[in-house]
């Protein structure tokens, strides 16, 4: 199942890279004329309501959600993993008001705290990386937390602390190579958190605006047309599905894989 992940990852990114040169239409480009057109030669998914092409932009929209998903990811990991790093390392005080924080973040629908701080902020593509990234980042901290609290009792880690090491090579040299790997697997999960939840804003209009394309807004303009023109609905939604389902797998792989704890197969 890890390599079908994989192999769904790959192919998302590889249409995503070279979708604007194989496919001839503009996104953007509309043809009111032939709106809610059925799929055809000419249009292998057929066109929107506004008529758009929808292959146009079901590549651009993985796009879209892949950028959001990497940018999310990067900024969550990289605050996570420093935070969890000196909780972890540190303990007494700082380790007391991040877990505060942490737990106090946790107690939220993480969703819900995306949605309001996209409503104070504005609809718009950075502002949902800043919303989403704010919230991303606590899973991340817990875990590394976690490990460093394991990871400092080592012998080497010990024994570069007893030899007079900086604080900063303890910790990244010895401690941080330790965690790398959970970050890692949580980091493929994470990407999978991050497209549902930028389709989820874009969805109820909160995320990327028209006429940028998106698998959450696509999903808004079908709505109206369930009956008349499936495929506006039925389209983004498989495409979220499957990329999803993707970076879960690879994820899950990733976990057997580099977990020396779990038995290998």
């Amino acid at each position: 199942m890890a390599r079908v992940g994989a192999v769904i990852v790959l192919m998302t990114i590889l249409a995503a890279l070279v979708g604007p040169w194989v496919v001839p239409y503009d996104p953007a480009d509309q043809v009111l004329a032939d709106r809610l057109a059925r799929p055809s030669m000419r249009h292998p998914l057929g066109l929107d309501e506004l008529g758009r092409d929808v292959l146009s932009r079901v590549l651009a929209g993985a796009r879209i959600s892949l950028l959001v998903g990497l940018f999310v990811v990067a900024a969550s990991a990289g605050i996570g993993t420093i935070l969890g790093s000196v909780a972890g390392y540190y303990g007494g005080w700082i380790d007391e008001l991040i877990s505060r924080i942490i737990d106090i973040l946790m107690a939220f629908p993480g969703i819900l705290l995306a949605i309001a701080l996209v409503a104070v902020l504005g609809p718009s593509l950075t502002n949902v990386v800043v919303a989403l990234a704010s919230i991303g980042w606590v899973g991340y901290a817990r875990l590394v937390r976690g490990q460093v609290l394991r990871a400092r009792e080592f012998e080497f880690v010990q024994a570069a602390r007893a030899l007079g090491a900086p604080v900063t090579r303890v910790i990244g040299l010895h401690v941080l190579p330790t965690v790398l790997a959970a970050v890692v697997v949580q980091a493929s999960l994470g990407m999978a958190g991050a497209i549902i939840a930028e389709a989820s804003l874009s969805f109820l209009g909160l995320g990327v605006q028209p006429p940028t394309a998106s698998w959450g807004t696509m999903l808004a303009g079908g709505r109206a047309h369930l009956l008349d023109a499936p495929h506006l609905t039925i389209l983004p939604g498989v495409a979220i599905a499957l990329l999803v389902l993707g970076f879960n797998f690879l994820g899950d792989g990733l976990r057997d894989a580099l977990d020396p704890q779990r038995p290998h197969h």
